[in-house]
């Protein structure tokens, strides 16, 4: 397996653009929330849970790769889910299921289109191109970077 410099290093070859960067800043955390909120939304049958389940399943998943790259690294992105999950599980109990789907529909799509513009400018296709776990890697990517920011090696 890699290490997280290895996929770090990768990562920030095709991002050297600031502008790319920036773009990325926004739309790689508002894709994560709308991924963890169309998960959410995922009927679960009440016999086995409530909504959410299949996300958080996921989320272990998610996990776990984060983990084996790095435990310090996987310990902030179990912070990240819990603190999107949360934000997630507020905005399903004040709007509705319906409301929450059409908004995490419309931010996916919008940061999606941000992501592809941030690509044209920077002039490289995006990594998940070649690599489909760089979808996992952009959010470890810049939480990487945060924790750098306050003195926490990953």
């Amino acid at each position: 397996m890699r290490s997280v410099n290895d996929w770090f290093g990768s990562y920030s070859a095709d991002h050297q653009n600031p502008t790319n960067r920036l773009i990325h800043w926004i739309c790689v955390p508002a894709i994560l929330w709308a991924v963890i909120a169309l998960l959410w939304l995922l009927p679960v049958p009440a016999s086995i849970g409530r909504a959410g389940l299949w996300c958080a399943l996921v989320m272990v998943g998610a996990l776990t790769f984060y983990w084996r790259l790095s435990r310090p690294l996987g310990a902030a992105m179990f912070v990240v889910f819990v603190l999107l999950a949360l934000l997630t599980e507020w905005l399903y109990r004040s709007f509705g299921a319906r409301q929450l789907l059409w908004l995490a529909i419309g931010v996916f799509v919008v940061a999606w289109i941000g992501q592809f513009i941030g690509h044209l400018i920077e002039g490289r296709r995006p990594s998940f191109f070649t690599d489909l776990a760089y979808l996992l890697i952009g959010p470890a990517w810049l939480t990487g970077k945060v924790m750098r920011r306050v003195g926490i090696a990953y």
